[in-house]
């Protein structure tokens, strides 16, 4: 079963864009597994609360230009 997880800033994405994300990832397993492959697709998009992800020992939040208008 293929499998792919996304995590992102929580409120980044906006369910259309979710959908796209799920719609695109699919196809592109497809592709790779043939189309026998695409009932057993698992696409999983986590949402990371702000200050829940860092890098280089600076902790994040998402600022709000960057929110999607439907999260």
């Amino acid at each position: 079963m293929p499998f792919a997880n996304f995590k992102v800033p929580e409120a980044a994405l906006s369910r259309a864009q979710k959908e796209e994300i799920v719609h695109r990832t699919t196809a592109m397993l497809v592709e790779y597994f043939t189309e026998a492959a695409r009932p057993h697709t698992m696409v999983l998009i986590e949402e990371v609360k702000d200050g829940g992800y860092a890098r280089a020992d600076e902790v994040f939040t998402i600022p709000d230009a960057y929110r999607a208008p439907d999260a």
